[in-house]
């Protein structure tokens, strides 16, 4: 594989290692508090009311691209740079990390290119991303902190030479994490804890949504289950030319897998659409773009949903024949309407920074970190990382 043409590991766009170095948020909050109970034994302090207030949530995101970038430089320099060619690994399989709303299908991303015919790959995914929200509406509240471990195993298939199938299973692991320390740190050598996480400091683990004086959803700590499977397709329309960006497009099922119970599965399945483009500039450019919609059936937590739009921009930058540095940028619109959180009611802007190398012929190693740029809709995880590997049956 060292340079396979439209089949090498820059074929591969999986990669996953949700690596969250920084995230430093501020809130400006009006007034208004609604002090409850939120599991039994553990007092919860004011609830922030989203009508009456003003919130800016300020990102370091900056320091988290700077800190990948110089560590994916610095694995770099025992490596020459080879002869220049655009012929990358894709964009990173990122999907909507938000507890609630990953619940509905979500696209991950990918290339326009497919697997040479007879081509096996094995992806096995690791996710970790944390969780908290702290909102009150007329008709919802929220509260929530907890990280969720997701794993996955990806394998994806050349069936002809511009037909390329795949199914993804993914195990779900919910409790209190690990990253909530680090995270305070840099809160407060930064803008001071958010409202969110000072509220919830008391809390190692909390997970409560009601509506209407109800409880609508909740889970346990500890809980594990299988996730909401997927099967993909994507067949290639057109392949890159010097003038003209490789096309191909994607039709995906959920099929529901997943532990209803603990909000691990929708328990109803999701039928989706979607193309997928890239284009290589310069030698050592490659961009990538994902378009996707997605019909869910069924209700979450007795919501009613409707039909979303998930969208990605990814910038590749081809260091050498083993090394590439990617920036990303993600939007998914909520399948909730009318809820009375923002929580649920807005949709997910997100940015990812990570590298992918290639460890030997046929194995791929890739690593990244998202970060909620929330200050636009005010929903998104608060932060993944994520790392996969990624190994190839060449036919």
């Amino acid at each position: 594989m060292a340079l396979w043409k439209q089949q090498t590991y820059w074929d591969s766009p999986e990669s996953t290692i949700g690596c969250r170095l920084t995230t430093v948020s501020r809130r400006f909050e009006a007034e208004g508090y609604v002090p409850e109970c939120l599991e039994a034994g553990v007092s919860s302090p004011p609830l922030i009311t989203s009508e009456q207030g003003i919130i800016v949530k300020v990102r370091s995101s900056l320091l988290v691209y700077l800190l990948v970038v110089l560590s994916a430089f610095l694995v770099s320099l025992s490596f020459q740079p080879a002869l220049a060619w655009a012929e990358g690994f894709g964009p990173f399989p990122v999907r909507n990390f938000q507890s609630i709303q990953q619940l509905v299908l979500s696209m991950p991303g990918d290339r326009a290119a497919v697997l040479k015919k007879g081509v096996l790959d094995v992806r096995v995914e690791l996710a970790e991303t944390a969780s908290i929200f702290r909102d009150q509406g007329p008709q919802a509240t929220v509260a929530m902190k907890f990280e969720t471990l997701r794993s996955g195993v990806f394998l994806r298939y050349g069936a002809t030479e511009r037909w390329e199938l795949s199914v993804e299973v993914p195990v779900l692991y919910r409790y209190r994490g690990f990253m909530d320390g680090p995270i305070q740190a840099v809160e407060r050598a930064t803008t001071g804890l958010s409202p969110a996480r000072n509220a919830l400091g008391r809390s190692p683990y909390v997970f409560t949504i009601s509506r209407g004086g109800r409880t609508v959803a909740s889970g346990r700590e500890g809980a594990v289950g299988l996730g909401d499977s997927t099967v993909l397709s994507k067949y290639q329309m057109m392949p890159e030319t010097a003038s003209m960006p490789a096309l191909s497009v994607r039709m995906a099922l959920k099929l529901p897998t997943g532990y209803e119970r603990q909000f691990f599965g929708s328990g109803s399945p999701d039928v989706g659409f979607g193309l997928a483009a890239e284009k290589g500039f310069g030698g050592r450019w490659v961009v990538y773009g994902n378009l996707n919609g997605v019909v869910p059936t069924g209700r979450i937590a007795g919501l009613s949903l409707q039909p979303t739009i998930s969208g990605i921009v990814a910038v590749e930058y081809l260091w050498s024949e083993n090394l590439s540095i990617t920036m990303q940028f993600d939007y998914y619109s909520t399948p909730f309407h009318d809820v009375g959180t923002r929580v649920l009611d807005k949709g997910v802007t997100e940015s990812a920074v990570g590298f992918s190398y290639r460890l030997t012929q046929y194995l791929l190693w890739q690593g990244y970190g998202i970060e909620n740029l929330d200050f636009i809709t005010g929903s998104a995880a608060d932060f993944t990382l994520s790392t996969l590997l990624t190994y190839r049956f060449d036919s």
